[in-house]
This record gives C-alpha cells, structure tokens and sequence, in this order.
C-alpha cells in the first residue's frame, strides 16, 4: 500500500514538475533558484499530504494552490538580510528569438505586489476562473477582480508602448 502511494506520487510529481516550476518562476518574475525551492517546498507539502490529495477533485489545482499560497507565505516571511536586484541572471536563449519580449514582461511581472502577480499568473497563465483564483488565494472573488484591473493597468503603465517593438507582423 504505501509503494503504491509512494508510486502514484512520484508519477504526479514528475508529470507536474515542469508546470509548477514555470509557474514559480512567473511568479517570483525570474527568480529561478527561488522557483526552485517553492516547488520543492510544494512538492514536500504535497507528499506529507499525498494520501488526502491523490482524492482531491483536481490535484493539479491543488498544487498550484499550494504552490502559490507557498510563495505568498515566503514573500511575507522573506528575511530582512536579502535584498531585492533589478538585474537578471544570464539566462539562456530561446530557439524562437522572444528573450527581449521574455524579459521585459518578467521585469514587469517584478515590479507588481506579490499579491497582484500571483492573480496575474492564475489568471492568465493558469487560465483559471475568477472564483478559482479566488479560492486558491483564499480572497473574494471582488477581491481577485479588483488585483486584475489593478494590475493589468500597472502593466499596461510598466510596459507602455514598449510591447509594439515585439509584435509579430
């Protein structure tokens, strides 16, 4: 019973990791060795949890809910010793030439409150619903539409009219 269980986690975990993983990494806008540990941490909630979870309607949602409640619990417990930077580490390059368009939208997504990024990755990255996201982020659904117009127009201001220079003809 408990190779079983051990089993049907390991099969979740691989066939998730790279979802969450490119999820902690919106939401932490280009941190990759912090994307990294939330998953990590994620996935070690979800272990502990594992015999509650494989029965849950959707664990794939259940662990982007963790996931993101996880990044919103370290950015409030964040040390006083880090320091936040305004430069990126060398990232590698893509087969299809969007690095400058990556960038700037990750530069943007860093610039938003913790709380509006991570309604912006649920909503739009998770393509999730209004009451979703609001029930992953444990708010009201006002609340979630109020964080989306809020910052929708904080990157529309960010971004300004520097989003054309990457458009595709």
């Amino acid at each position: 019973m408990r190779q079983q269980r051990s089993a049907d986690y390991a099969e979740f975990a691989s066939a998730r990791a790279g979802h969450l993983y490119r999820s902690a990494c919106l939401l932490t806008a280009g941190d990759t060795h912090l994307a990294e540990d939330l998953v990590q941490e994620t996935f070690g909630r979800l272990y502990v949890r594992w015999g509650r979870v494989s029965r849950a309607e959707n664990p794939a949602a259940y662990a982007q809910t963790v996931l993101t409640r996880t990044f919103l619990a370290h950015r409030r417990l964040r040390s006083s010793r880090e320091r936040a930077t305004d430069t990126f580490p060398d990232l590698p390059g893509t087969a299809d030439g969007d690095a400058p368009l990556r960038l700037t939208l990750m530069a943007a997504l860093a610039r938003l409150p913790a709380k509006d990024r991570a309604v912006v990755v649920l909503r739009y990255w998770e393509d999730r619903s209004v009451e979703q996201t609001a029930d992953a982020l444990n708010v009201s659904s006002a609340a979630v539409r109020t964080r989306c117009v809020r910052a929708l127009g904080r990157l529309r201001e960010l971004l300004g009219e520097d989003l054309h220079e990457f458009s595709r003809p």
